[in-house]
């Protein structure tokens, strides 16, 4: 009996350390992909969602293949991003009530990568409801212009599909000094150290176990570049330390 109560407590206390659940990424077309993660702590879904940066393009959420125009909620990007909803076969009708908001906007390539968030649910009647527990799949509609312009107008033949996400609860955070990255790596003169929690203390030793390099940091923290220019070529080891923590990490010096 206590054995089934000890992994019951954690079970229990697993499924309460996790907050968030994501789609990863979803594949809509050439150059349009959305990404949904819903997080239980904040009571936000963030959104990133990539479509050329030349023309407009919009996804309805929650809407199956075959849906009624009149149906649905969407978001569109023509100069900027509007919260809309289908109204027929015209242009969506934007929202009273703005509920997305830009984090990012950014274009690279061709394409524009928007960061958006929002709550995972509200009081307007146009937004799909996202509410933690009970989501555990997404409908998409997705369109985009045939031509360059930022005027909405008609998709143009074969411009427009639909696509399913289906979500995956993520697990426990690692905010240890053992989730530190290290990069690059090799490294050719410079390498960056990036830790989720305070740092306080870091010492380079060879592969014979001589310290090459001592670095004391004056505060606690988080990311930290070292110049390794001048140090003869091949493997070391970071001792990485706080208050209450160390960690060992490789790194190539080429």
């Amino acid at each position: 009996m206590k054995k089934i109560t000890i992994l019951l407590f954690c079970f229990l206390a697993f499924s309460g350390f996790s907050q968030s659940k994501t789609t990863g990424v979803i594949n809509l077309s050439s150059n349009m992909t959305a990404n949904f993660t819903l997080n239980n702590a904040s009571s936000k879904v963030t959104l990133v969602l990539t479509g050329p940066s030349d023309r407009w393009f919009a996804m309805g959420l929650g809407v199956l293949e075959g849906f009624g125009m009149s149906d649905g909620d969407v978001v569109v990007y023509a100069t900027s991003l509007t919260d809309r909803n289908y109204n027929g076969f015209a242009s969506p009708a934007s929202d009273s009530s703005q509920d997305w908001v830009t984090v990012n906007n950014v274009v690279a390539s061709g394409v524009r990568t928007l960061t958006l968030e929002r709550a995972l649910t509200n009081s307007d009647v146009n937004d799909l409801q996202l509410p933690y527990a009970s989501t555990n799949s997404i409908d998409l509609a997705w369109a985009r212009s045939s031509t360059v312009s930022t005027s909405l107008a008609n998709h143009g033949g074969g411009n427009r599909g639909f696509a399913t996400g289906s979500f995956t609860t993520l697990g426990v955070e690692d905010f240890s000094l053992n989730a530190t990255s290290v990069y690059p790596n090799p490294s050719y003169g410079e390498f960056y150290i990036k830790t989720k929690t305070n740092l306080s203390k870091v010492n380079l030793y060879n592969q014979t176990g001589a310290l090459v390099k001592a670095i004391k940091l004056s505060d606690d923290s988080r990311e930290v570049k070292i110049d390794v220019n001048g140090i003869q070529s091949g493997v070391y080891f970071l001792e990485l330390q706080n208050d209450s923590e160390k960690s060992w990490k490789k790194v190539i010096v080429n």
